[in-house]
């Protein structure tokens, strides 16, 4: 017994000791800056909290209209800011559109100000400035200096909890401040109705409910101080109302233990003495106070903000083990980056005892699966969610399982479009659950009734009266009359309908195939032989007037135009190349996307790109393109995708706060260059195959969740040469430039050979 209780403790240690630590590598600070709209505080892998700052407080609307400064604050954090104005609870990573910023917290001291004043001004408010040079962003862990109060401000999580750490300065007036009116993309009538109980000198709960992108969203919330507070209070900033009740009969401004409202600023007032540190600890719950509180007490026990720290961390290194690659300093920044904004999200949307509010707003048990929210489809389902079937499989298995359960709940029986927070916001086009179920049940990681989930896809792809469908059901196309998004929508439908065919046929269900593979054709239906375009249609079947493929307004395309859109068939590319006249006039059309000039036109009508996300004609800063660069494999010139791939992860990446072509988009982009480093992608997320680049990468180890690996090694490996000469799998050639899926979970070990001049 003792010997094999040796050999237990060997073991354990060799597995502790092969783990590296990755957490250097990993820094949050990239995207904060311009297009990434990504922010730099603590979370751990799919955590439900993501305690960060916020460093302005622009409102969503001015003058009675959409003000477009709010977009760059879609994160809370933008890094050319000089202040912050506190630390929330909840974000959304690298999105377009945004919400949340729930329950605002900020340390301070001397005179109580409850304003939070402006960036111009700090001083007039409850705001401090702050420099970067004292700021410290890494997985799991946050922490700056608050300037203008000199306050240290530290931050760490569990999956449900927040922990603050304020060291103060001896004080007589110190105070917490929690902003129950703080919000992102915030706006005068966002909060709908606000309660707090103050329970005793160290513990408070509440909720709020908001009116945002999630249309009837409530968040529950407990929480703990470390030190009793001496005195609280709060200032309710409600306008006049015509029935005001018998409250007034007390003095709710102060010490009052019972607040409700819809704008709401709460003080909590202590004595400090000189580096004394007050903690704060921060659940979160959908569905009551006391599974908060519950949430709270099961994940952090105690105050040890050392051991939070270094559990969330240990758990951020974990997850960065599952791919352990050789390279360059950059590219490994680069890509351990990348690794942790895509296990950012979707997030963990249950309590510890597994309730959740659902979708019909009843509240809901996951009995035998963790439930997730947050989920930006049009974005993920191209490369994140197959990067989770390879590296996150059980993981994926569960997010299709809170999708079927969403369907579940749906008033209108459909799959989730863009969903968080027990609601769907109803974002973007295409109804792209389906491909994210197609493509883990082809790959073998689903593990519920795929019969089930298949009827939810057809259910959801027949429902007449969203965005077209009636219409691409009837004409094969929807009409530029009826929709402003009708190429992009015809587009996507059809790729959609082709994943649905791909199911059906995989469980035998030839009457359901035969529909959809024919309905996966109605691409051609707005592909324009004559310019050879896609472009809209009018009801008449006529194509319409004054097209502008380079145009993004008005031509039928959502965040995008018709250059771009036109190589939308990654389902069939090989019918796209026949189309447009060939594998050679298909390759020199790809050239000119890459090499083109965008006018300043361009800019002018989308907010979400901007030159550093371009290359030529080329959007890689949006979505819709991602996978273009690898079509040249379906031509004879696949070195030109080599050539591409390659230029975009260098031009498109870089280790610094602006360091993102464009929004992160919940993970997309940044799996977008996982893939690409390690020398292969998913066309055509419902397939098991993936197209052959260019990878980044000297060397690189997958660890699978089978307890397989699957090694990618690469010979002559240099910054020049960026060209495929031959590829090995487990020692034999490779016999074209597609890799199956089966290959990989399979384990083995691909082989590269590089070098500088084009194998033609």
């Amino acid at each position: 017994m003792k010997h094999f209780l040796f050999v237990l403790l060997l073991l354990h240690f060799n597995c502790v000791e092969a783990q590296q630590n990755l957490i250097p590598y990993v820094k949050p600070i990239i995207g904060t800056e311009k297009m990434g709209h990504t922010y730099p505080g603590a979370t751990v892998p799919f955590g439900a909290v993501q305690l960060s700052p916020e460093t302005d407080t622009i409102s969503y609307e001015l003058n009675g209209k959409y003000n477009g400064a709010v977009y760059n604050y879609c994160a809370g954090y933008k890094y050319e800011d000089k202040t912050i104005v506190g630390f929330s609870h909840t974000h959304l990573n690298g999105t377009g559109h945004s919400d949340l910023g729930d329950f605002l917290v900020m340390p301070t001291q001397g005179k109580l100000q409850l304003n939070p004043g402006t960036a111009s001004n700090p001083k007039n408010g409850y705001r401090s400035a702050f420099s970067h040079s004292n700021e410290i962003a890494e997985a799991g862990y946050y922490k700056v200096a608050l300037d203008d109060d000199a306050i240290i401000a530290e931050m760490t999580a569990t999956s449900r909890v927040g922990i603050h750490q304020y060291t103060f300065p001896k004080l007589d007036e110190s105070h917490i401040i929690l902003d129950l009116m703080a919000g992102i993309y915030n706006y005068d009538e966002k909060n709908v109705w606000t309660y707090v109980r103050v329970v005793n000198d160290t513990l408070i709960t509440g909720y709020r409910q908001t009116n945002g992108w999630a249309r009837t969203r409530t968040v529950y919330f407990a929480m703990a101080f470390s030190k009793p507070f001496i005195h609280y209070g709060q200032k309710n900033y409600d306008g006049p109302q015509a029935y005001r009740g018998f409250w007034r009969k007390f003095d709710q401004s102060d010490n009052f233990p019972e607040i409700a409202g819809k704008k709401i600023r709460m003080h909590f007032d202590f004595k400090t003495e000189a580096a004394e540190k007050i903690k704060i600890k921060l659940a979160l719950s959908s569905v009551s106070q006391a599974n908060a509180v519950e949430n709270m007490q099961t994940e952090i026990k105690d105050w040890d903000f050392e051991k939070v720290k270094s559990d969330a961390q240990k758990l951020w290194n974990t997850e960065l083990n599952k791919i352990v690659i050789e390279a360059s300093e950059a590219t490994k920044i680069n890509f351990y980056t990348a690794m942790y904004h895509t296990f950012i999200n979707p997030t963990v949307y249950m309590d510890v005892n597994r309730q959740y509010k659902g979708l019909d707003q009843d509240i809901h048990v996951a009995a035998d699966y963790t439930n997730y929210s947050t989920f930006s489809l049009w974005d993920t389902y191209r490369a994140l969610h197959p990067l989770f079937n390879i590296v996150q499989p059980s993981r994926n298995n569960d997010m299709i399982k809170s999708m079927v359960a969403h369907y579940q709940q749906s008033a209108l029986h459909m799959l989730p479009i863009w969903s968080h927070y027990s609601n769907d916001n109803w974002c973007m086009s295409g109804y792209h659950s389906v491909s994210v179920i197609a493509d883990a049940i082809l790959k073998g990681v689903y593990d519920g009734d795929p019969n089930e989930a298949l009827d939810a896809c057809i259910i959801t792809a027949n429902h007449r009266h969203y965005e077209g469908i009636g219409s691409y059901m009837d004409l094969g196309y929807i009409p530029t009359e009826e929709s402003g998004i009708s190429v992009s929508n015809t587009l996507e439908y059809a790729y959609d309908d082709w994943c649905i065919a791909q199911l059906a046929q995989k469980l035998n269900r030839q009457d359901v195939y035969k529909v959809f593979i024919k309905r996966s054709e109605n691409w051609q239906n707005n592909y324009n032989p004559a310019t050879g375009f896609m472009q809209p249609k009018q009801a008449d079947g006529s194509f319409k007037t004054n097209f502008d493929a380079l145009s993004t307004n008005g031509q039928g395309f959502i965040e995008g135009n018709s250059w771009n859109y036109s190589f939308f068939v990654p389902h069939k590319p090989a019918e796209l190349i026949a189309k447009m006249g060939g594998a050679t006039a298909f390759s020199s059309r790809l050239d000119t996307l890459f090499t083109m000039h965008l006018p300043d036109s361009f800019f002018a009508e989308t907010e979400d790109i901007t030159r550093e996300g371009i290359i030529g004609g080329y959007v890689h800063g949006n979505e819709p393109a991602h996978h273009v660069a690898y079509l040249y494999n379906w031509t004879n010139q696949a070195w030109k995708t080599q050539y591409q791939v390659r230029k975009i992860m260098q031009m498109q990446y870089k280790p610094t706060p602006d360091g993102l072509g464009g929004n992160d988009d919940c993970g997309q982009m940044s799996a977008w260059y996982i893939f690409s480093s390690l020398g292969f992608y998913p066309v055509a997320p419902g397939s098991t195959d993936y197209a052959v680049g260019s990878p980044l990468v000297n060397h690189a180890v997958i660890t699978l969740e089978n307890g397989n690996s699957f090694t990618i090694h690469v010979v002559n490996q240099k910054e020049r040469n960026v060209y495929v000469q031959k590829i090995l799998l487990n020692g034999q050639p490779l016999p074209t430039l597609f890799l199956n899926h089966s290959e990989i979970s399979s384990g083995g070990t691909l082989t590269f050979y590089m070098g500088s001049q084009p194998k033609k």
